[in-house]
């Protein structure tokens, strides 16, 4: 039980620290740091995709006697990517960097919406580990604790930059330090509470989990195709982004193929 409460708060602990650096640093991230920062997070969240939940959705599929074993995989993954579609369109929220809302009711304020913009990001980080730790509680799915918690600490790992990222320019924009970190923080809540629920949903569901997990594998790549790649080749010197996601990529890669 301690392992699974692990791997359910791991990721909120994650934005939680990124979130304290505005506590400690007064100015926000140059660029060029901030670009690597947000390549090396989608290198984390392209390597997790493919490692704990596409593989593991082709791999589950195959074991149940799926004709075409790739078939869940291909549906979940693009319902994933229309889920989001959908809750970008529906959802204000302020892209990272761009100070042009998006969606309905955008004269929120903008700390209010830069906050709904990375909760949005989160929801599909909680459920890929809520799904994936369900799994493993099950038995249903070949996957180990150890593979859940991989996930859970890449997810964390890449989650540190993103808090930062939120609560220092929430600073700059002329918040004190303790609400630019509260923000902050509270864009990681959705993490956990979205493992959470999706645990408790998929009792009713595991005739369903190779789609399960393609589709949070869907969304979160609609997060970083979405968001994190374009922002993060903003300004001059976007190679860094690209040496950053290679990082975060082979990290996640190992993390997911030593414990998993």
């Amino acid at each position: 039980m301690e392992k699974i409460l692990l791997i359910l708060t791991l990721p909120f602990l994650g934005t939680l620290l990124g979130s304290s650096a505005v506590l400690f640093v007064n100015e926000r991230f140059t660029v060029r740091f901030q670009n690597t920062l947000l390549g090396f997070a989608s290198g984390v969240m392209v390597a997790a995709s493919v490692w704990s939940l596409l593989i593991p959705s082709i791999d589950e599929a195959a074991g149940s006697g799926h004709a075409a074993a790739w078939i869940p995989a291909v549906v979940g993954f693009m319902v994933g990517i229309g889920f989001m579609l959908l809750l970008d369109a529906l959802t204000p929220h302020l892209h990272l960097g761009s100070d042009k809302p998006e969606g309905p009711h955008s004269s929120l304020g903008r700390s209010a919406m830069l906050v709904m913009a990375v909760t949005l990001h989160n929801i599909p980080e909680g459920m890929a580990v809520g799904v994936v730790a369900a799994g493993a509680i099950t038995g249903q799915v070949e996957m180990s604790l150890a593979g859940a918690l991989a996930l859970s600490v890449g997810i964390a790992i890449q989650n540190i930059p993103e808090g930062a990222i939120i609560s220092l320019p929430l600073r700059a924009g002329g918040n004190s330090r303790g609400k630019s970190f509260a923000y902050g923080a509270l864009s990681g809540i959705v993490e956990p509470a979205a493992a959470v629920v999706t645990i408790l949903l998929i009792e009713h569901l595991m005739g369903a989990f190779p789609y399960l997990l393609a589709f949070a594998a869907g969304a979160m790549i609609y997060v970083v195709v979405e968001e994190l790649i374009p922002e993060s080749h903003s300004g001059e010197h976007s190679n860094l982004s690209t040496v950053g996601f290679a990082v975060g990529f082979a990290l996640m890669m190992v993390l997911d193929v030593a414990l998993g």
